[in-house]
């Protein structure tokens, strides 16, 4: 029976909220304005606009990381969704839970073949975990609960927690009973008493052991138990090289990170005898190189999972550490230390010392780029922080990133480091922060190139770079003047040209409330 007044729409969004979703962030289209209307609503859904639905999906990926529950997405059509897919892939390698909201045209009005008909689904399977296309106005608001239970499942691999429901016009418009209950919350499969005592056992040996952590095993609590385990064994943790969230600085449990080229992992894990996987997957080379294996591990190393992505890594570190009697072992931890101010002209390494030397208590750092994480090893000796990468690598995440994340905790600072080319894919992401008001920090690493390209290129043997490849790796001509666009989007910036001038606009920003940006002419 229909609730007078209720349409599809209003049900979803008050489901949505009663299943613990406080965000949508939109770029809407006329097949979503009933949802719209239902945004309006219900107030207690935060609605947040984005100009570019790229940003969108960037910043529900970082609210997501942050909160660990899903934000909502309001995308138009086909093409609106694939506007967001690149960050979506980010999404999904990281395991953050999401839910996009997908209008599309009634199923009577598909076989016109208007402009914007396309095959959403083929387009949604790229990232999706959880699909739903044939609501009704009668099914909508269950669906709805089932997209959040299936953004809050672990899922095996890389299928990531992404949920996208593909919502007919007529779905949203036609009425419906209502808003209907939440799901209860999916928990994590335990892994068994056996397979901890298995794994145990090949800690006997004393053969060189490493611990890959990742997702669910980078948490504090299961960081701890590692580092028990580590103190008890001898063991190395090591996590992978663009960790979705890892909670740092002093204080925090030490790990290392995976270096990034093949070779470096090789040298890395010598004379590693077992690696033991937790909530991660084997490494494996970012891109493919002649005479070099794409699946850097050691001649003589065995691979070992302790617990999957899906499985609860948390309790398995914990029954190991147990198994072990590292159970009350001590615990490494990064130590703070004085870190002096940089002085001179910027590169990567000044940048990262004026970052590390200035950082607030309490930052996000959001990366997207090499220069940004090059900072990582030092700010874990400067500041409690929190430190969201590039898990995808597709660039023009970490400026959405970050403004989810300010979108996700408003009283903590957040730090965008980022590459002056993967800036210009989403540098709308600076207009939803001047509008929201959001305490972002945004550094533009200011090297005129796509400078990874030239290190790729390099890595070819060829010494000699042709001015056809040359032009195709400089973004120099004409120059950006990141400055002037931040400005024309409502946020103020500067330009630093020495490491001296970056710490000072740095303090600053982080003292006014609001977005900056910072020029790093590098």
């Amino acid at each position: 029976m229909t609730q007078p007044g209720m349409n599809g729409a209003r049900a979803l969004i008050e489901t949505l909220v009663q299943s613990g979703v406080e965000l949508c962030i939109a770029n809407p289209g006329t097949s979503e304005m009933h949802l719209v209307q239902a945004l309006d609503q219900v107030p207690a859904m935060r609605s947040v606009l984005t100009l570019f639905e790229g940003v969108c999906t960037g910043a529900a990926d970082g609210y997501g990381r942050m909160t660990g529950k899903p934000a909502a997405t309001l995308l138009h059509l086909g093409p609106g969704l694939a506007n967001g897919i690149a960050n979506l892939h980010n999404a999904r390698k990281a395991g953050t839970p999401l839910i996009n909201i997908v209008g599309n045209h009634p199923q009577y009005h598909m076989g016109y073949d208007a402009p914007l008909t396309s095959d959403i689904d083929t387009l949604a399977r790229n990232f999706s975990a959880w699909i739903k296309s044939c609501s009704t106005a009668e099914t909508l608001a269950q669906d709805g609960a089932d997209a959040v239970t299936a953004t809050l499942r672990a899922n095996p691999g890389s299928a990531g927690q992404i949920a996208t429901l593909i919502m007919g016009a007529d779905a949203a418009w036609n009425a419906s009973p209502g808003p209907v209950k939440a799901n209860p919350i999916p928990q994590r499969a335990t892994v068994s008493a056996a397979h901890i005592d298995s794994i145990a056992a090949l800690f006997a040996s004393g053969e060189k052991t490493v611990l890959l952590l990742e997702h669910d095993a980078l948490t504090p609590a299961a960081l701890e138990s590692a580092s028990r385990i580590s103190a008890k064994t001898g063991a190395r943790l090591i996590t992978g090289t663009f960790p979705a969230r890892i909670d740092g600085g002093p204080g925090a449990v030490q790990v290392e990170r995976m270096p990034y080229f093949p070779e470096q992992i090789l040298a890395t894990l010598e004379g590693t005898r077992n690696l033991i996987l937790v909530g991660a997957q084997a490494p494996a080379s970012f891109f493919a190189y002649q005479n070099l294996s794409g699946r850097p591990i050691p001649e003589g190393c065995s691979t070992h999972t302790l617990a999957r992505i899906d499985e609860d890594a948390i309790t398995a570190l914990e029954q190991l550490a147990q198994s072990l009697q590292a159970a009350t072992a001590p615990i490494s931890r990064f130590e703070k230390a004085a870190l002096p101010k940089p002085s001179g002209p910027l590169n990567t390494r000044s940048i990262s010392q004026a970052v590390a030397a200035t950082l607030p208590e309490g930052a996000i750092v959001a990366t997207d780029s090499g220069g940004g994480n090059a900072a990582y090893p030092l700010c874990q000796q400067a500041a409690a922080n929190s430190w969201l990468s590039l898990t995808g690598g597709s660039i023009g995440q970490g400026g959405p990133a970050a403004t989810g994340a300010a979108l996700a905790c408003p009283d903590r600072p957040v730090l965008a480091l980022l590459g002056d080319g993967g800036a210009g894919y989403t540098l709308q992401c600076l207009w939803t922060q001047a509008r929201e008001n959001l305490n972002v920090t945004t550094v533009i690493y200011a090297n005129r190139k796509y400078n990874i390209l030239n290190v790729e290129y390099a890595r070819l043997g060829v010494t000699d770079v042709g001015a056809v490849a040359a032009s195709l790796f400089d973004i120099g001509n004409p120059e950006l003047d990141w400055v002037a666009i931040a400005r024309g989007m409502g946020v103020p910036g500067a330009v630093a040209n020495t490491a001296e001038e970056l710490c000072i606009l740095l303090e600053r920003s982080y003292a006014e409330p609001g977005p900056f940006l910072i020029q790093a002419q590098c």
